[in-house]
């Protein structure tokens, strides 16, 4: 055989399996966007009817209320499926190769809000969404064929629950400090940051229930996830409380992949195998994505940030 075809071969870690993870993660995009709109309908329809606390992010008795809004019973059942659905695209492929399908969902979160509110898109909104979708898709091509699951070492749990517990403790003070002033660009960032880390430790816990390995360490991987979880749609529900769909979409859909593929590559040595050439276009075509998903939560014609 040609030893070059041999180098190239060696380069490629090319897994059949990875591939399946990858529709199941534009389904669970699908959802996520369509959840996203219908929460948003039951939040600001019960806040409305409490205009005391009325852009104030929501208490107690709010949500309370938001179990009797069809609407938002709806969005979470769809919003429970994405999970499923990314869940089961984690089981197949490596978390650098269907994170980033997320984005789509602010594509399709535009181009819903546009077709209901009778808004055309504008050209730096169809711009957008293109530089939204190429860059995502590049990424994900490549990484598809480059990137590998590799097993879970207790020193990677123990670095992402560490780095986790850091995070939450520097969100609480700027939570303690800033209470009075947050706006909805807050609740969406630490979202964000926190379904990162959700899905994150959704990937290594079935890398350690594959492996066989389920002990102390991941018990705690379990608990934290589901906290983080929790705190996350609550902090969700605040920002569709302050703030457009389009914001809490873009704001997700940029943090949450931003902060799961670092991870997956610092600690979870997913892109060991890649060859130089790989890491430059992961780093390209993030930006190409990045930049896309804030120009159109910006230009959209129903976003106002």
């Amino acid at each position: 055989m040609d030893p070059d075809l041999t180098d190239l071969g060696e380069q490629i870690a090319l897994d059949p399996q990875q591939f399946i993870g990858i529709p199941l993660a534009l389904i669970g995009a699908v959802f996520l966007s369509l959840g996203a709109q219908f929460q948003h309908r039951g939040v600001v329809k019960v806040e409305s009817h409490t205009t005391d606390t009325l852009g104030k992010g929501l208490n107690g008795k709010q949500l309370m209320l938001l179990l009797a809004r069809p609407s938002w019973v709806i969005g979470t059942l769809m919003l429970g499926l994405a999970i499923v659905f990314q869940l089961t695209s984690l089981y197949f492929a490596p978390l650098i190769v269907v994170q980033p399908l997320g984005a789509i969902a602010l594509v399709i979160t535009s181009i819903v809000n546009s077709k209901v509110n009778h808004v055309q898109l504008n050209r730096t909104s169809i711009t957008a969404i293109v530089m939204c979708v190429g860059g995502v898709f590049l990424f994900v091509g490549v990484a598809a064929f480059t990137a590998v699951d590799k097993p879970v070492t207790e020193r990677q749990l123990a670095v992402i629950l560490i780095v986790l517990a850091i995070v939450l403790v520097l969100a609480g003070l700027a939570f303690a400090f800033f209470r009075r002033s947050i706006r909805a660009i807050f609740y969406v960032l630490l979202a964000g940051v926190l379904y990162g880390f959700v899905a994150t430790l959704a990937k290594v816990i079935i890398g350690r229930i594959q492996q066989g390995e389920f002990e102390w360490l991941t018990l705690l991987c379990v608990i934290a996830l589901l906290a983080a979880t929790a705190l996350g749609a609550y902090f969700v529900q605040n920002a569709y409380a302050s703030g457009p769909p389009d914001l809490v979409i873009a704001g997700l859909t940029v943090v949450d992949p931003l902060v799961a593929v670092v991870i997956g590559i610092v600690v979870l040595g997913e892109a060991s195998q890649a060859p130089p050439w790989a890491m430059v276009v992961f780093a390209v075509t993030g930006v190409i994505a990045v930049w896309g998903v804030f120009l159109l939560a910006r230009s959209h014609p129903q976003t106002r940030l």
